[in-house]
């Protein structure tokens, strides 16, 4: 199934607006993805001045918006390598409108029964089950008693690829900047595709932008800004040119010099004609928890938080209000591929060859992420960003322990077989 445009613009939109609202130089990750489709029913649900702010927040009508995220999800679903699912939990007493019901994304609809440690286990499990264990906790507050949650409605998203072109692993350090002196695990790439890597201009200065391509429908971007840019302005210049709303100049057309953060050409010997793009990143995994009603406004959940009175007619004659509304994720960057999780919750209460000696004059990009970057996971044919993040500490290079003697033997009698194998 396809991903209507205009609903990708619109979580797009949600991700920029998110991303603009970071404040600080913190690691985090977040996904829009996650949360779009809670709001949409919200939406579909609500009533007067909450409807208008979700409607806004979500860039669709409210009319529109179940149907949207219902598609959303389905298509997210369909996507090797991606798992969408969304869950409903209510107290037995609480009436839902079967309409609602009926708009709703396919998903589990359980019962809370009151006892917040029993009904917490039971989300977490539920969390931690959806996601392969990246996320262990249902990121929600539950409240017991007669003003006590009465609704929780949940999504989780879990993305793994792994790179076409994986890379070599090994020790470094960065040369300047905050992690200079710092051993790092470092990754290591060399390409013929230059052009995997170019330079976007955005109003906090010049972005430089290299392409990981997994072997599902998810490609991971680096980001890369000058020093001391931070990441709001950072990761919105890449998410305008990952969603092809700002030209991006691939390497190949970039001048000799220092043309972008992190970026060096020239032209060297080298054993083949072909241009060369060598790609230095560490590894870095991300965690993040989010409280949504900290930025009420940018999620439309404004007025909607006010338990003063009910919001949401079309889901329950009974009177509701949001009460939490969270997001964990995490994302994982490393030599063999990318994996990323989140979930969101809304409560409401009331080898190599010997080498030719002809050598070549070439053109040699380099392109070394030495201080905090940026990065976005986008469906490759829709463009639409399924996750966006900050790296402000990449991890630190461990030596691989020592192998034992009966390890070892193990290792030499593999080797003597693959040689008489190949014998």
């Amino acid at each position: 199934m396809n991903m209507r445009n205009s609903t990708v613009r619109a979580v797009n939109r949600l991700t920029a607006r998110w991303a603009e609202a970071h404040g600080g130089d913190a690691g985090t990750v977040f996904t829009a993805a996650g949360v779009w489709p809670l709001l949409a029913p919200l939406a579909d649900g609500a009533a007067g001045p909450a409807r208008a702010e979700l409607a806004e927040a979500l860039g669709l009508p409210a009319d529109r918006a179940a149907e949207a995220a219902r598609e959303l999800l389905a298509a997210l679903d369909g996507v090797r390598g991606l798992r969408a699912a969304t869950g409903l939990w209510t107290r037995a007493d609480l009436p839902l409108e079967a309409a609602w019901l009926e708009r709703l994304a396919p998903g589990g609809h359980g019962t809370l029964s009151g006892d917040a440690v029993a009904d917490g286990e039971a989300l977490d499990g539920w969390a931690e089950g959806r996601t392969d264990g990246l996320v262990k906790r249902m990121p929600v507050t539950l409240t017991e008693g007669p003003d006590g949650t009465r609704l929780v409605l949940a999504s989780a998203l879990t993305l793994k690829t792994r790179w076409v072109q994986p890379f070599r692993e090994g020790r470094g350090q960065a040369e300047a900047g905050p992690w200079a002196g710092r051993t790092l695990r470092m990754l290591y790439r060399s390409t013929a595709l230059a052009d995997r890597a170019g330079v976007a201009e955005g109003p906090a200065g010049p972005v430089t932008l290299l392409e990981v391509v997994g072997d599902t429908g998810v490609d991971v971007h680096l980001v890369l800004g000058g020093p001391g840019a931070g990441p709001a302005g950072v990761l919105t210049t890449g998410i305008e040119a990952v969603t092809r709303a700002r030209p991006v100049t691939p390497a190949s057309l970039l001048p000799e010099g220092r043309p972008g953060p992190g970026l060096t050409v020239a032209t060297v010997l080298a054993l083949s004609p072909e241009p060369r793009l060598a790609v230095r990143t560490p590894a870095f995994e991300v965690r993040a928890e989010h409280d949504l009603l900290e930025r009420a406004a940018l999620f439309g959940l404004d007025t909607a938080r006010d338990s003063g009175r009910g919001h949401f007619p079309g889901v329950s004659s009974a009177p509701l209000a949001v009460g939490s509304a969270r997001q964990s994720a995490v994302a994982r960057f490393r030599a063999e591929g990318f994996e990323a999780a989140a979930v969101t919750a809304v409560a409401m209460a009331p080898g190599s060859a010997m080498p030719p000696s002809t050598r070549y004059r070439t053109r040699l990009t380099e392109l070394s992420f030495d201080r905090p970057f940026g990065f976005l996971a986008v469906h490759r044919t829709s463009r639409l960003v399924l996750a966006a993040g900050w790296v402000r500490d990449p991890l630190g290079y461990e030596e691989p322990p020592e192998l034992s003697e009966e390890e070892k033997r193990r290792e030499e009698e593999e080797a003597d077989a693959a040689w008489e194998a190949e014998g």
